[in-house]
């Protein structure tokens, strides 16, 4: 991170009231916050079934489900990597012919929904008595330590190896293959559980491009929306909202692809659209909070920030790289 100057992030960060906390990835986070309890595992998937599913009005309803995104896993040094969906540039037809034949295949132990290409759902007649980690804490690592945990976990290992037998064969990876394309060669499977109201509704509105915080904040009856372009965008049309939560997950990719260039455009891109100009406007008093959630895989670093904070000129900001920890997923609360 040498020669980062993300000046607004910075500013807020050394300005700001810090709380530092062990880490916690974004699902949890998520889930803990909107007051989802914990029930075999962390139930992120009929929550992000609820927003891909607007299109289609499909809703998760009192079933089980299971997250099961297409992977590529890669042999590098003994150990398996994997590599997400979202790196895999999956099309939307190779997705339902790939669930169609799995179907096929597992008729008689799932039913698997292709609802996006890239996020795949698995319904379960139960909920497997397992512990799973998310995706996005895995993606660019060996899988080996991340394998789910729990009395089905060896069944569902089972499972998975029985699908990567059926994809490895498959048609559609063999034409992927011949354009030099990553193969789809596994899923991921993570975040069972069904859905159940949330105990709270910490936001009038959720701004994010995440499926969990959209479907989480549809749950809890919060307005859901993508995340604009900018800050600008956002207070322009929306600073009278209330408790707002910004997803600002643009680092995620670049650090699951060890793309250390990309993850200094986009930290740079975050503090230019975001994290500057939600200090001037608390500056100006045009928002009254903004508190960050900053989630990385050494620690978590909480901070609240108000316009009479950024008075404290003689708390003199340091360098990123004093606060950053590995941090991929930046979230963002504002409050007027």
């Amino acid at each position: 991170m040498v020669g980062l100057a993300p000046e607004g992030l910075e500013t807020l960060i050394a300005r700001g009231r810090r709380e530092v906390a062990p880490p916690l990835g974004a699902e949890r986070w998520l889930l803990e916050c909107f007051g989802v309890e914990r029930q075999r595992d962390w139930p992120a998937a009929p929550y992000c079934l609820l927003s891909d599913g607007r299109a289609s009005a499909m809703l998760p309803g009192d079933d089980f489900w299971m997250r099961a995104d297409p992977v590529h896993l890669r042999l590098e040094g003994g150990e398996l990597l994997l590599v997400d969906g979202n790196h895999c540039a999956v099309r939307s037809d190779e997705a339902e012919i790939l669930a169609r034949d799995i179907n096929n295949h597992f008729a008689d132990s799932f039913t698997l929904l292709a609802q996006h290409a890239e996020r795949w759902y698995m319904r379960l007649p139960s909920a497997p008595d397992m512990e799973t980690e998310a995706l996005a804490s895995v993606c660019g690592r060996s899988i080996y330590p991340h394998l789910p945990r729990g009395p089905d976990a060896i069944r569902w290992q089972g499972i998975a190896n029985e699908l990567q037998m059926l994809l490895h064969e498959h048609r559609v990876n063999a034409a992927r293959e011949a354009r030099g394309e990553l193969s789809l060669n596994s899923v991921w499977l993570w975040g069972a559980g069904r859905a159940a109201p949330p105990q709270t509704r910490p936001y009038r509105l959720v701004l994010a491009n995440d499926p969990l915080a959209c479907g989480l904040a549809q749950a809890s009856g919060a307005v859901a929306a993508p995340l604009p372009a900018n800050a600008g965008v956002w207070l322009d049309r929306d600073s009278e909202a209330g408790i707002v939560l910004l997803v600002l997950d643009a680092l995620r990719a670049p650090t699951c692809q060890a793309d250390a260039l990309a993850w200094r455009d986009r930290l740079t891109g975050l503090d230019r659209n975001w994290f500057a100009p939600l200090a001037v406007a608390l500056r100006k008093r045009r928002i009254g909070m903004v508190t960050l959630h900053l989630l990385g895989a050494q620690r978590t670093l909480h901070v609240e920030t108000t316009g009479s904070d950024l008075r404290r000129f003689w708390r003199r900001s340091k360098p990123l790289a004093t606060w950053a920890a590995g941090n991929q997923d930046l979230g963002s609360r504002i409050a007027d």
